[in-house]
């Protein structure tokens, strides 16, 4: 380990991280009798888990609190840049060798004993597996957050959503409807509008994704657009970095010019608009002594069962069908990037491991 990484305390850091996105959560369901109910006793789950983590954490086993879930590689859209399907990782028919939803309820109650408060469940498109976000309402100790593209959305998943309040469906929406149909196809912004009402109306928390390029960022992160999301309901929004795949993708990464800009409004905004969530990934790796990756803060699983160091960097060297979860997340893989320095490194678009993916790959053969 690395003399930068023994001076930062991830586990403080990430446990802090966790302690205000359920803070910020809390106050942005203050209206909604049911949802403050729930949110209540998932900051309890949450507390209690911290406590798994940092005993855990205290006997020389690091456990990160967050897990990223592709639970389909099946996807009806083809949303331009999409990383996953250039890198194959997203296709249109599901192949029969993923996982089953009975070894995917076996990960969350082995995530829910470890301690892991948040997982994410992506795609493909995830509600093309309702079987699997069933059995995610049964755990109640973790929350659930449903990155969708929203077009599968429908009586039975609003149904689903108002008994199951761990699960939040999170939906992807690029800015005002010219630049979402453009990206994602059309008449797809209006259907997320619409989806967006009806979780108003039946009183569900819901969340928005905006995938943020040089081409939206102001959009996006504009005191409007953010208005009218919140006007409908929207309690968190998420702002993901574009993860350029091509080099003709390139020039639509943010710069550090405009992850700072983008920092400077997150941080504005949540002072000044407290009715909603304000999340970035990857955000500023500075303050979190690096990327989080590879089981600092998460890690990733395919819908096959490979444990990745994270979805922009579909490496693996452990499947979860042949082992543990806790053995999986300190692969020999996990392990040297996260003793080494390669997460640590200062790099140009918005994922060091994909920008030194030679470099994972180099650790991949010697772990073989």
């Amino acid at each position: 380990m690395s003399q930068q990484n023994e001076a930062f305390d991830i586990q403080t850091y990430m446990t802090q991280g966790v302690e205000r996105v359920v803070t910020d959560a809390l106050k942005a369901t203050l209206r909604d009798p049911r949802e403050s109910a729930f949110m209540l006793k998932f900051a309890a789950a949450s507390r209690a888990a911290s406590k798994k983590r940092r005993k855990a954490e205290d006997a020389g086993k690091h456990i990160p609190p967050f897990l990223i879930a592709s639970i389909t590689s099946q996807c009806n859209l083809h949303c331009a840049g999409c990383y996953s399907r250039c890198n194959h990782a997203t296709v249109d028919a599901a192949p029969v060798e993923q996982l089953t939803g009975e070894e995917w309820l076996r990960i969350f109650e082995e995530a829910d004993e470890l301690g892991i408060s948040f997982i994410l469940l992506a795609g493909g498109e995830p509600m093309l597996r309702r079987d699997i976000i069933q059995a995610a309402g049964r755990r109640p100790g973790i929350l659930f957050p449903i990155f969708t593209n929203g077009t599968f959305m429908d009586k039975e998943y609003f149904a689903l959503f108002d008994k199951c309040r761990n699960l939040i469906p999170i939906m992807s929406i690029e800015g005002e409807r010219d630049i979402t149909d453009a990206r994602r196809g059309s008449g797809v912004y209006d259907r997320l509008i619409a989806n967006m009402d009806e979780c108003q109306r039946r009183g569900l928390i819901f969340g928005a994704s905006v995938t943020v390029t040089t081409e939206n960022i102001r959009q996006v992160s504009s005191d409007d657009f953010l208005k009218k999301l919140s006007d409908r309901g929207c309690k968190a929004v998420i702002f993901v970095e574009f993860v350029p795949v091509t080099e003709e993708s390139s020039e639509l990464a943010p710069g550090d010019a405009e992850r700072q800009y983008l920092a400077g409004e997150i941080a504005r905004l949540r002072r000044e608009h407290p009715e909603m969530v304000y999340i970035s990934f990857p955000g500023d790796e500075k303050s979190s002594g690096g990327c989080v990756a590879a089981g600092r803060g998460f890690f990733h699983i395919n819908s096959h069962g490979g444990a990745e160091p994270c979805p922009f960097s579909p490496y693996s060297d452990v499947n979860v069908r042949n082992t543990s979860l806790r053995e999986a997340m300190h692969s020999p893989l996990f392990t040297a990037l996260c003793s080494g320095d390669i997460l640590l490194d200062d790099h140009d678009g918005g994922c060091v491991l994909y920008e030194k993916r030679a470099q994972v790959e180099a650790l991949l053969r010697k772990g073989q």
